[in-house]
């Protein structure tokens, strides 16, 4: 092979495979020499196989005298031995070892050429190793021959697993996979397990040179592992490995295509070393099966394969070899990659002969073979070349070498005219986020055990149903405050005061223009005052009243979403949303009445307030002002600033005539990008209200009224018309560095700059100001303000902070006394009325206890007693909860439970006692008693149907109680009853009857104190 810049390279032969000493010398002077090949006869099986590799052996010996002029003076005898054991067609490790050993023993080889597989080369070459004798090999490409320790002897000509390895290093560097990779691999449990050994290089280079986190999977031909193979694909990497037959990777490749649903975040790698899939340059033409769409999922598909000779020798070589294997051995062979194994057994006899011929120093010698020219490393393995084959046509999905790895210099060479296509524009990840159980590259190769995977699955699974739940719980909420439409005021809700007395009280004032003269058609000089507000009463509070001059507002979806947001603004610098009216014509908004003007005495302050308002309004869903001034920043009664007049596009309107002094008066404040509109979008910009605001600062600095230029006396329909045209200078407002600082200065300029994008956004300037504040120094009624406003907010947080703790207090002593008393009695105490007893026509009562519970209590302690108690009505009172009864009281081991009062529920009364009956049985055969856990409590039931008074006794501990001969009755039953049974009445069973889903079993006459019962029956069971 040439290098890339087409200088030879080096190669080099480790004489450590050769003999030393007095063996160097034996062989020196020896006539002939034998060479011992062992090599198995399956040739469709191995690419070392004698009628493969043979021919080529026997053209080396003919070529030393020729063509090398090697070893003139000396004769060679080549012997040939199988190594394979004919009942199944595959390599014996056993028989290799007996032929080793028998050729040591009666033919004294001098060198042994095989075994090609890596069991029997395992064992053959320990024995050369002990007998200090040279092996050569061009097979056996496992990685543990490289332990020069075990194998010293081992030369090895051919490929080997561990500078595909090395390949695999170089590539993952190139592509910064440094995290994960996965390592597939065919696998019978038998032979000589060559897919195993060839990815064996990668696996362990990967995880052992880079450090990063390789599995390692095997397989069977069944198709039930290639499920599992794609599912271990899904969970451990992204980029894989696959070494096997062309059939099964196929297969594999047809499950990934059906099974995973983005291919392109997958890199698939291969190890076809023999290109045996690119026959057709296209791997999956190679199978019978229908593909629904090969190219699709083989962009991510790369092919692995050597790099074959391009030598002209090695052609003729190739055509020798067919025909010496035709006469020799009765074998065609056609033209492939397998013929790189033999003539990597021709260049490794050359270099046999090299050793014998000269005495070699460290460094080794060079020799040019008929594979190229041979190089080893120091561990006696031959460098190869690899190729990389990808996907290079996208229409027809054929596939050419886009690069090559050049083994001796340990570096890839791309293509300079075909190139990898990327589905995802470049390479996949190989550690993508959020996709493995561990992000840690430095984890064991475990497996996540299986109810990790439960818990993982169900938690996501519940997350997921949490999230879907809420949005679909968020969406529901949204649909049912459109539709209620909470925002709504009806007219006539709206109050309002006299004329003179709206004069004196109502309308937010401005003081801030002193000449006289102030623009905007809202405003209305009134002597000192400027009125621009109308107010009015709505729920006895004092609010602003701004009527909209249209005749009618169609509520679409974007008009109530802007309605039910403008609602939600809730910020300390923004004035509220009270509602709106939308019954013609008086069709107006409500928002929140700030009655002490404007705040203009310091810059600052007024504009830290403005800043606020104004970030939070371009953060939130309403996005912008759109019609910024001086006159929608007003004071409330607390001395804080808010802005005003936001939001509710829709209902915006001009109704002025489009030259209309008070129109042009309106536009002092608007950007010059807007200007070019006759009547600019109502929602604005963020940009121009940057741009308003420099104007209001403008206006607090020199209190001039806005868009002050001294010198001139201009009307606002000028001032517009300059502006709008945007010739430099650009016309601005007059800045007096006498009448504020630079600093203002420097921040009006920016506001107001020509270009949009040159503007601070209010995150910026409120920054700006923040930093001047901390550096100028603060009034004293600045912090007088800035200390009422603390106050309040505190006093509002604790009063809701306090309140919410005596509700939930409230709630707490509710609940409490909902479980000592029934809900409607319980009600009319708290109402302060008297209960009075109440007779019911037909109730059904339970009553139980446990059948010799004096004598368990006897031979127990009393806080077993209680314990056991506790237990048992714990999960009484837990089971009760699923009926419609009420428990009346526990009086030592006896329970009373009752249904049809204090609500009557007709005759269901006993269906839910004899239910209740049922479960609390069936609960008490499983019942374990904690100091007595091998006995079983024995409960006895009595139920009975009739009339009740019932009533509250006592003032202090309060009881419900129930009188008549009824709740007797139903004691008596209970008292004569049987353990583990349920005794009813006649009476009751006459109700249960009417149900047709309960059986009862008759007892007979029972005599009982109270009277005597002709019936008694045994409840069995419901069906």
């Amino acid at each position: 092979v040439s290098s890339p810049n087409g200088a030879p390279s080096v190669a080099v032969l480790s004489s450590v495979g050769l003999p030393s000493g007095r063996d160097a010398t034996w062989v020196a002077e020896a006539r002939n020499i034998t060479v011992a090949v062992m090599l198995p006869d399956n040739h469709h099986k191995y690419p070392w196989a004698l009628p493969r590799v043979f021919p080529a052996i026997l053209m080396a010996h003919e070529d030393l005298h020729v063509k090398h002029g090697l070893l003139l003076d000396r004769h060679i005898n080549i012997l040939n031995y199988s190594t394979e054991d004919p009942a199944v067609g595959s390599c014996a490790e056993s028989r290799a070892q007996v032929v080793a050993v028998d050729a040591k023993l009666y033919i004294r080889p001098d060198a042994f050429f095989g075994p090609g597989c890596v069991y029997p080369l395992a064992s053959v070459g320990r024995f050369a190793s002990h007998w200090k004798l040279p092996l050569i090999t061009a097979g056996g490409p496992a990685y543990g021959f490289d332990k020069r320790e075990e194998y010293r002897t081992i030369v090895r000509s051919g490929p080997s697993t561990t500078k595909l390895g090395d390949f695999a290093t170089v590539l993952h560097t190139h592509f910064n996979w440094t995290s994960r990779a996965v390592v597939i691999f065919h696998d019978l449990r038998q032979d000589d397990r060559p897919h195993y050994f060839l990815s064996e290089g990668i696996y362990l280079n990967l995880k052992e040179d880079m450090n990063i986190t390789v599995e390692a999977q095997p397989y069977e031909d069944d198709y039930k592992y290639y499920k599992d193979l794609i599912t271990f694909m899904k969970e451990r990497g992204r980029i894989v490995y696959i070494c096997g037959p062309v059939e099964t990777f196929l297969n594999i490749m047809k499950l990934f295509q059906s099974e995973i649903q983005d291919p392109e975040n997958y890199a698939i790698f291969y190890l076809d070393v023999f290109a045996e899939s690119l026959a057709d340059r296209k791997p999956w033409q190679n199978s019978d099966s229908d593909w629904a769409n090969p190219i699709q999922v083989f962009k991510s598909v790369f092919v692995i394969t050597y790099r074959p000779p391009d030598n002209p020798e090695y052609k003729d070589f190739q055509r020798k070899l067919h025909a010496k294997a035709q006469r020799d051995f009765g074998v065609h062979l056609e033209p492939s990659l397998m013929d790189y194994i033999a003539g990597s057994f021709y260049d490794g006899f050359v270099l046999y002969a090299m050793a014998l011929q000269e005495t070699l120093a460290d460094g080794g010698a060079q020799n040019d073979g008929v594979t190229g020219l041979v190089t080893t490393d120091q561990k006696n393995a031959r460098d190869i070349d690899v190729n990389l084959w990808a996907m290079t046509n996208q229409e027809t999905g054929e596939y050419g070498l886009v690069a090559y790895y050049n083994g001796s210099n340990k570096e890839i060479i791309w293509s300079q005219t075909e190139k990898i296509h990327w589905p995802n524009g470049g390479p996949p990840l190989d550690n993508p986020p959020c996709v493995f159980s561990t992000d840690d590259p430095s984890c064991n190769d475990g497996h996540l055990p299986v109810l990790g995977i439960v818990a993982v699955g169900s938690g996501l699974a519940l997350i997921i149903f949490g999230i879907s739940s809420f949005l679909i719980y968020r969406k529901l909420k949204l649909e049912k405050e459109l539709a209620g439409m909470l925002w709504r005021i009806r007219w006539e809700d709206l109050q309002f005061e006299s004329p003179n007395k709206y004069h004196k009280r109502a309308g937010s004032r401005l003081t801030l223009s002193q000449r006289g003269s102030s623009y905007g058609s809202l405003i209305t000089a009134h002597g000192k005052y400027q009125l621009f507000a109308k107010t009015g009463y709505f729920k006895g509070n004092l609010v602003a009243i701004k009527h909209v001059n249209k005749k009618r507002i169609e509520l679409t979806r974007q008009v109530l979403l802007e309605l039910k947001h403008m609602r939600d603004v809730q910020f300390n610098h923004l004035t509220r949303f009270i509602g709106a009216c939308i019954d013609p014509p008086n069709i107006c908004i409500v928002t929140e009445y700030c009655p002490r003007g404007n705040m203009t005495n310091d810059w600052i302050s007024v504009s830290n307030s403005a800043v606020k308002g104004m970030n939070y309004l371009h953060n939130s869903y309403i996005g912008c002002h759109g019609n910024l001034k001086s006159s929608n920043c007003v004071v409330d009664s607390r001395f804080v600033l808010k802005i005003t007049d936001y939001g509710l596009a829709s209902f915006r309107s001009s109704c002025e005539n489009d030259d209309s002094h008070a129109l042009y008066a309106k536009k002092l404040w608007t950007a010059p990008e807007l200007l070019i509109y006759d009547r600019h979008p109502p929602q604005g910009t963020q940009k121009g209200d940057v741009y308003s605001f420099g104007i209001i600062l403008q206006e607090i600095a020199l209190r001039n009224g806005p868009f002050y230029v001294e010198g001139m006396d201009l009307s606002p329909k000028e001032i517009v018309q300059k502006v709008r045209n945007g010739q430099k200078p650009y016309f601005r407002p007059t800045t007096d560095s006498r009448c504020h600082s630079e600093e203002l200065t420097i921040l009006m300029e920016g506001c107001w700059a020509e270009d949009p994008a040159e503007r601070p956004d209010f995150g910026h300037i409120k920054i700006y100001v923040a930093k001047l504040n901390k550096e100028g120094s603060t009034s004293i009624l600045n912090n007088l303000l800035s200390r009422m406003e603390q106050y309040a907010n505190n006093l509002e947080n604790l009063v809701e902070e306090r309140t919410q703790a005596y509700l939930e207090e409230k709630r707490k002593a509710e609940n409490l006394l909902y479980q000592i008393l029934p809900h409607s009695v319980a009600e009319q105490l708290k109402r302060g009325e008297t209960v009075q007893a109440e007779a019911f026509d037909s109730v059904t009562i339970y009553f139980s206890d446990i059948v010799g519970f004096t004598s368990m209590s006897a031979e127990s302690t009393p806080l077993q007693v209680v314990t056991l108690l506790n237990d048992l009505y714990t999960c009484f009172d837990a089971i009760i909860d699923n009926f419609d009864v009420y428990k009346v009281e526990t009086i030592g081991d006896a329970y009373m439970v009752v249904s049809g009062l204090p609500v009557r529920n007709g005759k269901l009364h006993a269906r839910e006692i004899a239910g209740m009956s049922l479960a609390l049985l069936e609960q008490v055969k499983t019942f374990k008693i904690r100091h007595r856990p091998n006995d079983q409590l024995r409960l006895r039931i009595g139920i009975h149907t009739g009339p009740v008074c019932a009533g509250v006794v006592g003032l202090k501990m309060p009881r419900y109680c129930l009188f008549g001969d009824t709740v007797n009755t139903a004691s008596r039953m209970e008292s004569n009853g049987e353990a583990l049974k349920i005794h009813v009445s006649s009476a009751t069973k006459e109700v249960l009857d009417e149900f047709g889903y309960f059986d009862l079993q008759l007892r007979g006459d029972v005599e009982m104190k109270v009277r005597t019962f002709p019936l008694l029956f045994v409840f069995v069971k419901t069906e």
